[in-house]
């Protein structure tokens, strides 16, 4: 009793099959094979080294960029 039979399993087919129809089932694994291919394509791309290139030194902000002469500070 604890088993689906094969009586059990031919019903669910037929509901499925009821429900969602030929077409539909079909397409869904069009998609999930497009995703899965989408996937495999992306994790390629991640393992390619990108191009070497060196790491920019950080430019100063234009109000850091030149300090202002003593002259022009003023006391606070």
């Amino acid at each position: 009793m604890g088993s689906m039979s094969i009586w059990h399993w031919i019903v669910v087919l037929a509901v499925v099959l009821l429900l969602f129809g030929r077409g539909k089932i079909s397409d869904l694994m069009g998609d999930v094979a497009k995703g899965i291919k989408s996937f495999k394509k992306g994790m390629a791309e991640d393992e390619t080294p990108a191009p070497n290139t060196a790491p920019e030194a950080p430019r100063p902000l234009p109000q850091q960029a030149q300090p202002a002469p003593e002259a022009e500070k003023k006391p606070v």
